[in-house]
C-alpha cells in the first residue's frame, strides 16, 4: 500500500489545524492529495498536495485511487446534503478496502498522533477502559 493520505474536509474545518494536520502527515512521510478547495486552502497556507476529483467531478477520482491501492487513509469531514452521495461512495470503499476513514479533525488529531507515535517506537497499548482506571 501506497503512504498516500487524502484530504477533504467541509468549509467549516478550513482553518489552521487542518494544515497543522497536513503538515504533521507530510512530515510523517505521506504525499497528500485533496479535493480541489481544500487544497486550495492548503496551498494557500504552504502545504503542498495533489489535486483529486470528487467522485461527481470526473475520474479517475478519489474512490478510483483507493480502489487502485493508492491511498493509505482518508481525511474526510462531510457536511450537508450536496456531500452526501460522495461521503457515502468514500466510506463505503474505505471499508471494503481497509482504509482507515476519520470523518473527524478530533480524530484525525489522535490518527496523527498514533501514527507518530508508532514511526518513533513507542508502543504502549491500552484499553480505553485501562485508561480511564488509571486516571481516577
Amino acid at each position: 500500500m501506497s503512504c498516500t493520505a487524502f484530504i477533504s474536509v467541509n468549509d467549516n474545518d478550513k482553518r489552521p489545524h487542518v494544515v497543522h494536520l497536513a503538515r504533521e502527515l507530510a512530515a510523517l512521510g505521506f504525499r497528500l492529495i485533496a479535493t480541489g478547495g481544500t487544497r486550495e486552502f492548503l496551498m494557500k497556507n504552504g502545504v503542498e498536495a495533489d489535486a483529486v476529483p470528487k467522485v461527481h467531478e470526473g475520474r479517475p477520482n478519489v474512490v478510483d485511487h483507493m480502489i487502485n491501492g493508492e491511498i493509505a487513509l482518508a481525511i474526510n469531514t462531510p457536511f450537508g446534503k450536496s456531500a452526501f452521495v460522495d461521503d457515502t461512495y468514500i466510506r463505503r470503499i474505505a471499508l471494503q478496502m481497509n482504509i482507515p476513514c476519520i470523518t473527524t479533525l478530533t480524530a484525525a488529531t489522535a490518527c496523527v498522533e498514533g501514527i507518530r507515535s508508532m514511526k518513533e517506537g513507542v508502543s504502549t497499548f491500552a484499553a480505553l477502559q485501562e485508561q480511564h482506571l488509571v486516571s481516577r
